[in-house]
């Protein structure tokens, strides 16, 4: 699975270009290990929680090269740890700042000078340099990733093969080493087990509740079996002792040449890492490769609600993947059987999206960002249930519920696991559909709790009925559509509903008129294009569903009210060179007709929004520049619904969010919010204001940042009306934040880290490549942007599967 060709040398990352590098090793679901720039196993986040900067006591790989009884070299497989190194801000005595580097870290022990990294998601393929280590060593890692087969992408396994080649003169024989420390907190317990498909290192916990929140295990496991050749040998655990021990008999044990010696405590151990060892010992000619394969497994079985808790309710839930494979060793054992299948249809896939004709920045931001489907950010409830979080803290999860405004932007799932995002559809007209018609936007967990008391929200309701048309469209099954159709139509329609107390659009005009929620986390007062476009392409969506269930007359209302909303919105929210909001900043009385409403902010509307020092109402944009202002046209454009706004104001509007939104250089833009750009970085910003137009003294939140998501969206739409060189510059904008050295390629965060919107990315392969689909009539089309002298090449995926367009003269 080597990964090679000169086009992908925008994948290849060297010397400080790898000091943030943390790539996903884990399943959809499950969690992940991160591998780090230098070929460290980092970000421990297996728990069923985020836990980033985390280590596993002193796990790792090495390498050693032996001539006859003599050990020639040994190698920890890591490159240089790049600086600072002061040592971490961290508490606890006699560690952290002033300390140095982290003992756990390694980087005391002997360890190759130098590593090319080389990532092209989901497989990552490290070559380690050393002049004076008499061997050539690759290591090739990744979990599969598999478009549509949603089962073998979520297996709680990071999957790691070493090629070693001998480019000596003699024969050598080179030990593979896996390290694995037991995280357990109580009574660990390491034993090793031989198998008909390998040898496997387990880890657990003596005595511990299986149905405990903490119980688990691991597995470090390898398919080397003992053959005249090969041999595997294993300490089940290192020495034990005081200082540092541990350290010194493993660097000892691994200087002497031979199998190692297994060690066996009879007492089992608390409240420390307890490694043990695995290793694969081959002899290689001269001239010679070969492989040794181990996978590290995981089973944390038992989640639950750690951060609001419902004393009334049920607090905990089963994860997926223990529904499949039931301990670790279950998981290993299935990924060793099946792994040359495995590796085979993961490198197809990669393949396949990688031989796509775009831009490599493209490539980079669409094949980087799926990256999010294998973080933490993602949970698989008990019955396959896809659910999300917005991104990640450090130690937790960052705003819960699968947040409907937020993954309305996401575009990877919709396409590569149909069948994953049809289950977030299911879920959330099941169990997050109020009997007035509203959805709060954030689905609690476990599935079935109470509903979260809060305003529902436009862009994150109405989106909900456009992906439920995309996501129809992408599977064709209308019997789907069907069982979910009163749901839709009933959140459709609380626009008008005189039980809707933000009052959205009572009289059916087809623009927003009231209170309106939204994914900058207040409210905009008033028309405005954003918010408005989301509603006028929800109701032309949920006409053409209405339609297709024989709902004639309500079709018929729907479409309607859509032609006098865009024609309205068409001619009065357009000033010549964009969209813009519609509101009096002066007028109190627009805030005091919701005073009654729903608090926020611990206080009541006009406190929340009106500032009296200012005379004006706080968090709109008026007249500014929204990098969302034409949002509703992107996601019809994409599904395949067509005119939302007039088309040549639509491309009058992507021109002028490039005009004032992007900006080259940040260093003269005033940014008070979070910063995600910064120095000579450039970026879309969320809200400009041209000289002359009417700017809020107290804008909408976040109006100077840039965030990723939001910016894949713009960037994807100008390509789409023809400013392709000017949505490239961009994505490589956002890219180029993203290099390795000052930000982790494999991790866009905006409000935390591994960022559900920034998936939008994804629909740069269906911009490019003008994918249409409708398998409601058996169809899918391509109408390519570039075709160079006549030719094309793309990946593309729905349910029910994937494969390549291939475009000859």
């Amino acid at each position: 699975m080597s990964l090679q060709g000169g086009k992908m040398d925008h994948f290849l990352y060297h010397g400080a270009k790898t000091s943030q590098i943390s790539f996903p090793l884990g399943g959809i679901g499950s969690g992940c290990i991160g591998l780090a720039g230098n070929g460290r196993l980092i970000d421990w986040e297996i728990f069923n929680r985020p836990n980033k900067g985390s280590v596993n006591g002193f796990s790792h790989f090495a390498v050693r090269a032996e001539d006859g009884e003599r050990v020639v070299a040994a190698r920890i497989c890591h490159g240089d740890l790049t600086p600072p190194y002061q040592g971490e801000f961290t508490g606890g005595m006699y560690r952290g700042f002033g300390w140095g580097p982290r003992r756990e870290y390694l980087t005391g022990l002997p360890h190759f000078v130098g590593v090319d990294f080389r990532g092209e998601y989901p497989l990552a393929e490290l070559t380690f340099h050393d002049d004076d280590f008499p061997g050539r060593v690759v290591l090739r890692a990744f979990n599969p990733l598999i478009p549509t087969n949603d089962k073998d992408s979520s297996i709680p396994a990071a999957l790691f093969e070493f090629s070693i080649t001998n480019p000596t003169a003699a024969p050598l024989t080179y030990t593979l080493a896996g390290v694995l420390a037991n995280p357990l907190p109580a009574n660990n317990l390491n034993t090793v087990e031989q198998h008909a498909w390998g040898h496997a290192l387990h880890l657990r916990s003596d005595g511990v509740d299986p149905a405990a929140i903490g119980y688990g295990d691991l597995t470090l496991a390898t398919d080397a079996g003992q053959t005249e050749e090969v041999t595997v040998s294993w300490q089940q655990y290192w020495f034990r002792g005081a200082w540092f021990d541990n350290l010194e008999v493993y660097w000892h044990d691994l200087m002497t040449p031979g199998p190692f010696k297994n060690r066996v405590y009879p007492e089992k151990q608390t409240g420390n890492a307890n490694e043990g060892l695995l290793a694969v010992h081959v002899p290689v000619a001269p001239g010679e490769t070969r492989r040794v394969r181990f996978v590290i497994t995981w089973s944390f079985p038992n989640c639950e609600n750690y951060w609001k808790q419902h004393p009334k309710e049920p607090n905990s839930w089963r994860n997926y993947y223990a529904t499949v494979w039931p301990d670790s060793q279950a998981s290993a054992q299935y990924v060793l059987t099946e792994w040359d299948r495995l590796a085979d249809e993961t490198r197809r896939y990669h393949d396949a999206l990688f031989a796509s004709d775009l831009p490599p920045a493209a490539l980079d931001a669409i094949s980087a960002n799926i990256s999010i489907l294998k973080s933490p950010t993602v949970l698989r409830l008990e019955d396959g249930t896809f659910y999300g979080w917005e991104g990640c803290h450090a130690a937790a999860g960052c705003c819960e519920g699968s947040c409907t405004h937020v993954w309305n932007y996401a575009q990877a799932l919709p396409f590569l696991f149909p069948k994953l995002e049809r289950s977030m559809r299911d879920a959330d007209y099941a169990y997050n559909l109020r009997p007035d018609g509203g959805m709060p936007f954030r689905l609690q967990l476990p599935i079935g709790s109470s509903f979260w008391e809060f305003r529902p929200c436009c862009d994150g309701q109405f989106g909900g009925v456009l992906k439920t048309y995309r996501d129809w469209k992408v599977c064709g099954d209308t019997a789907w559509l069907r069982g979910l159709w009163p749901a839709v139509k009933k959140s459709l329609e609380f626009a008008w509903s005189p039980r809707n107390i933000d009052r959205w659009d009572p009289d059916k005009t087809g623009v927003l008129w009231g209170r309106q929620h939204h994914t900058l986390d207040m409210e905009l007062f008033g028309p405005n294009s954003w918010l408005s476009g989301m509603y006028l392409a929800a109701l032309k969506a949920a006409a053409a569903m209405a339609g297709a269930l024989g709902e004639t007359d309500c079709a018929a209302e729907y479409r309607a009210i859509f032609a006098r909303g865009k024609a309205w919105v068409d001619e009065h929210l357009f000033n010549g060179e964009y969209y813009f909001q519609q509101i009096d900043l002066n007028d109190r009385s627009i805030i005091e007709a919701f005073e009654d409403d729903l608090v926020i902010q611990g206080g009541s509307a006009l406190q929340a929004y009106w500032t009296e020092e200012h005379g004006e109402i706080k968090y709109q944009i008026a007249e500014g520049s929204s990098i969302d202002q034409i949002l509703g046209q992107w996601h019809a454009s994409l599904y395949g619904l067509g005119e939302i706004f007039d088309p040549a104001q639509v491309r009058q509007a992507n021109a002028a969010i490039y005009k004032y939104n992007y900006i080259p250089v940040m260093r003269q833009v005033y940014n008070p919010d979070r910063i995600y750009c910064l120095n000579d970085e450039g970026g879309l910003v969320i809200c400009a204001w041209p000289e002359g137009s009417q700017k809020p003294v107290i804008p909408a939140p976040y109006s100077q940042e840039t965030m990723n998501g939001f910016e894949y969206s713009a960037a994807i739409h100008m390509i789409m009306n023809g400013l392709v060189d000017e949505g490239m510059e961009c994505v490589e904008a956002v890219r180029r934040r993203y290099d390795g050295e000052r930000r982790n390629p494999w991790n866009e965060f905006e409000c935390g880290s591994n960022y559900a919107r920034s998936m939008a990315s994804y629909a740069l392969l269906n911009a490019f490549s003008g994918f249409e689909f409708d398998l409601t009539q058996g169809r899918i089309g391509f109408n390519p942007l570039r075709a160079a002298d006549g030719q094309f090449r793309c990946f593309w995926s729905l349910d029910p599967g994937w494969g390549e367009f291939v475009l000859t003269p």
